[in-house]
């Protein structure tokens, strides 16, 4: 598998350190969280980080399908809603964390469940980035991120074509 031309190759420790920036951010707003609502799977790494952070106990998940074959965003499927507990008072005191908002599809979907929630991504692209309101990294639009756990130690080349080495 190739990379394409604006890869982002994240790390488990850059990973770690942009998701403890993020609790820092969220800190800062001042707010206390009643709930968190992560956005399986991308958002359960960033969620168990920023609530171990935050201190916030109350954990919920919301399962939602897009990208399908890993690359192709497709059709959304809800796999999981939230409980009616989180979801009551339209989200309020509720906290989502995902660690990339890309297209927008998947954070409007939730922000339709629970649109008084705060919503919290890692990672930000244009598109997404209007209905995200907290997030640390912005990328173009054209970057694909590849998170930790979708990496191996393999051979990168060089970004200038024709050299090795």
């Amino acid at each position: 598998m190739s990379l394409p031309e604006k890869a982002f190759p994240v790390s488990w420790d850059q990973f770690h350190r942009d998701a403890r920036a993020l609790a820092w951010r969220l800190a800062d707003n001042g707010q206390e969280w009643r709930a968190m609502v992560c956005i399986t799977r991308g958002g359960l790494v960033p969620a168990a980080i920023v609530s171990r952070e935050l201190n916030i106990r109350m954990i919920e998940t919301v399962c939602i399908a897009s990208y399908h074959d890993y690359d192709t965003q497709g059709q959304m499927k809800v796999l999981k809603s939230i409980s009616p507990e989180i979801a009551k008072s339209g989200g309020e005191g509720v906290l989502i964390v995902d660690d990339l908002t890309d297209t927008g599809k998947t954070a409007a979907e939730v922000r339709a469940m629970l649109p008084k929630a705060h919503f919290a991504a890692v990672y930000a692209k244009p598109k997404g980035r209007p209905l995200v309101d907290t997030f640390v990294t912005e990328v173009s639009q054209d970057t694909w991120i590849y998170f930790p756990w979708d990496l191996g130690f393999t051979y990168q080349e060089p970004i200038a074509k024709g050299t090795r080495g």
